[in-house]
C-alpha cells in the first residue's frame, strides 16, 4: 500500500506544462518522442470512470502497458488501479502499488511483450499529486530506458478534439534564494490513435450497435460535419497564430511545419477555372433539385395521409363505423364457414 504525502520543494509546488507543436527526433537514447494510444485502452479508461467516479468530481487513475521502439511509446492495453486523493489536502493520495505489481505479474503471463509504459488519469487537467504518482510508477519500468508517460483520457463526451494529452517529466535547474533548485514539470508529448487491423475490426462492431433512436440519420450527419468544420476552424488558427508570431519574431520558423504548410496550400484546387466552376454549379443544382422533389413528395403525402383522416373521423374527430359488407360478400363468408365445419367433421369421422 502506498499513502502519497510530501514536503514542500520540487514536488510541493504545482506543476507546469509547456506546449511543443511539433514531435522532436530523439536526440538521445530514452527520450520520448511520441505516444500511439489504441482504441481499447480508451474503452478500458471509459469504463473505470463510469464504474468508479460517474457523477462525482473524482478521477480515476490506471497503468498503461505497451511496448517502446526507439523512443515511440505503443499504448496496446491497461489496468486500473485503486486510487484516492483527498480534494481539501492536494498532499495525501492513496494508490495500492501491490496490485500494480500483482497485475502487471499476471498480465505478464499473458503477454510477455508488454510492459508497463506510463499511466493515465481523466483529469481533465493536470495535478500536483501527478509527479507524486510517477515516481510510484516509475520503479515498474525499470526494463526499459524510456520513461513513463503520462496521458490524460478524457471521457467527456462533448469534446470535438482527441481526447488524449500525452506529457512527459523534465528537470529543469532554476535558482530561488541564492541556490540552484532542480525541479520537475510536464512537457507534452505529440499523441495520436493508432490501431492493429482486429481493433479496427472490433471498433466498427461496437459501433454498429450504438443507435440512439431520439436522433436521425441527417442531424447525426450534420452534427458530425459541423463538428468537422469546428475542429478545422480551430487548427486553421492557431496556423494563423503561429504564422504571425514567425513574422512578428517572437518563434523561430521550424522548416517542417512551413513544408506542410506549403503542402496544404498546394492541395487546395484553384476555384478561378471556369469548368469548376461551372462544375460546382451543376452539382448544386443536381443536389437542389433532388431537396425540391424530395418536399414535394413528402407535402403530398402528408396531404394523403389528411384526407384519410378526414375520411376517417370527419370534422368533429369522432371515429366513423365501418360500412357494412355487401349481401354477396357476406353470402361468400357463410359459405367458406359451412366449408370448414364440414371438412373438420370428416376428420373427426375418420379418426373415429
Amino acid at each position: 500500500m502506498a499513502v502519497g504525502e510530501s514536503d514542500e520543494g520540487a514536488t510541493g509546488a504545482p506543476t507546469t506544462t509547456t506546449t511543443t507543436t511539433t514531435a522532436k527526433a530523439a536526440s538521445k537514447i530514452g527520450e520520448v518522442v511520441d505516444v500511439t494510444m489504441h482504441p481499447l485502452v480508451l474503452l478500458s479508461a471509459a469504463d473505470h470512470y463510469h464504474r468508479v467516479a460517474k457523477g462525482t468530481r473524482k478521477r480515476v487513475v490506471g497503468v498503461l502497458l505497451g511496448q517502446v521502439v526507439r523512443g515511440k511509446i505503443d499504448c496496446l492495453n491497461s489496468f486500473a488501479v485503486p486510487f484516492e486523493e483527498d480534494s481539501r489536502n492536494p498532499a495525501v493520495f492513496y494508490l495500492d502499488h501491490n496490485y500494480v505489481e500483482n497485475m502487471f505479474r499476471m498480465f505478464r503471463k499473458i503477454n510477455t511483450k508488454e510492459r508497463v509504459v506510463g499511466f493515465y488519469s481523466t483529469g481533465p487537467s493536470i495535478r500536483p499529486n501527478d509527479l507524486r504518482i510517477f515516481d510510484v510508477i516509475q520503479p515498474f519500468t525499470k526494463e526499459s530506458v524510456t520513461p513513463p508517460v503520462f496521458c490524460i483520457i478524457d471521457i467527456r463526451p462533448d469534446r470535438p478534439d482527441l481526447p488524449i494529452t500525452a506529457y512527459k517529466v523534465i528537470e529543469e535547474v532554476s535558482r530561488k534564494d541564492g541556490q540552484m533548485k532542480v525541479e520537475r514539470s510536464f512537457a507534452h508529448v505529440p499523441c495520436q490513435m493508432g490501431a492493429v487491423e482486429a481493433e479496427e475490426i472490433g471498433v466498427e462492431h461496437l459501433l454498429r450497435d450504438i443507435n440512439d433512436p431520439t436522433v436521425s440519420t441527417v442531424a447525426s450527419l450534420i452534427k458530425g460535419k459541423m463538428s468537422g468544420l469546428a475542429t478545422l476552424t480551430e487548427k486553421l488558427v492557431e496556423a494563423k497564430d503561429y504564422l504571425e508570431a514567425v513574422g512578428r519574431g517572437d518563434l523561430k520558423a521550424h522548416p517542417e511545419i512551413i513544408d506542410n504548410l506549403q503542402t496544404i496550400i498546394n492541395l487546395l484546387p484553384n476555384l478561378n477555372q471556369e469548368d469548376l466552376v461551372r462544375s460546382m454549379i451543376v452539382k448544386t443544382n443536381d443536389m437542389m433539385a433532388a431537396i425540391y422533389l424530395a418536399s414535394i413528395i413528402r407535402t403530398v403525402i402528408a396531404l394523403h395521409d389528411l384526407i384519410n383522416n378526414k375520411i376517417r373521423y370527419g370534422d368533429d374527430g369522432a371515429e366513423k363505423p365501418k360500412p357494412p359488407a355487401p349481401a354477396k360478400v357476406v353470402e361468400e363468408e357463410k359459405k367458406e364457414e359451412s366449408a370448414k365445419a364440414g371438412e373438420s367433421d370428416k376428420k373427426d369421422e375418420a379418426k373415429s
